[in-house]
């Protein structure tokens, strides 16, 4: 069965600054989308930016999505409403949500942990070594115990979110700080990823252990079949004279 993933970023650095367009000449949904396709062999992947009606994101490409990976920074308030919420219908419906770096500021995640969501960070290049806390989970299969991104920004905590039903990863910084850098949520139906890493001025999305946390992410929050979901009045299931 093939997965039917959309890669959405908002697409304004790539637009604004030589320097990531250089980086990422493909876009940051590109490099997404490329890391996806490389890592696995049964999935449809379709790229969607902020500038597109409905922010590419409208009702049919939504319900044809098993897994939404979604990149945001600097234009997270010009997501429409709308669509944010459609977003969030759709995770509680059973769709998967990866929000990647930033997208933790996103309105569909800020909507779906109902809190701030705010860190501590620092620019300027720290060395990030990212480890392995949830050894058993799939979204660490087939990755060392640890493994370091040589440059990004920094995240810290306290995190605002919130507390994860399971914590795959956690990060150290150069500076001393830690952050839980992969973090699991069920919304309704719906399977969460939040994955820390990713930031535009480093090309961390083109890293291989990048690639296949995002890989196996997907592969996580896709859509399972569970049981019915029935709601409102109903009639008793179980009468005393049967």
């Amino acid at each position: 069965m093939t997965l039917d993933v959309t890669v959405w970023n908002e697409n304004v650095h790539e637009r604004e600054s030589e320097s990531v367009a250089e980086r990422y000449p493909d876009g940051i949904h590109g490099a997404i989308a490329e890391g996806i396709e490389t890592q696995l062999s049964d999935v449809s992947v379709r790229t969607a930016t902020l500038e597109e009606p409905d922010h590419g994101l409208d009702e049919a490409t939504l319900e044809g999505t098993d897994v939404l990976v979604w990149w945001s920074h600097c234009a997270n308030d010009e997501v429409s409403d709308a669509v944010a919420d459609r977003v969030v219908d759709r995770v509680h419906e059973g769709m998967g949500f990866v929000p990647v770096h930033s997208g933790k500021n996103s309105k569909p995640f800020k909507r779906l942990m109902g809190t701030t969501c705010n860190i501590k960070y620092r620019h300027g290049g720290d060395t990030e070594r990212v480890w392995v806390s949830d050894p058993g989970h799939p979204i660490a299969d087939g990755l060392p115990e640890s493994f370091e991104i040589p440059e990004t920004e920094m995240y810290g905590e306290p995190y605002d979110v919130p507390e994860p039903d399971r914590t795959v990863f956690v990060s150290w910084f150069e500076g001393g700080e830690v952050f839980r850098s992969g973090i699991c949520y069920r919304r309704g139906r719906g399977r969460i990823f939040a994955f820390r890493p990713g930031h535009e001025e480093y090309p961390i999305l083109f890293q291989e252990e990048v690639r296949q946390v995002l890989a196996n992410a997907v592969r996580w929050a896709a859509p399972t079949e569970g049981a019915e979901a029935v709601y409102g009045e109903v009639d008793p299931s179980h009468r005393r004279d049967d």
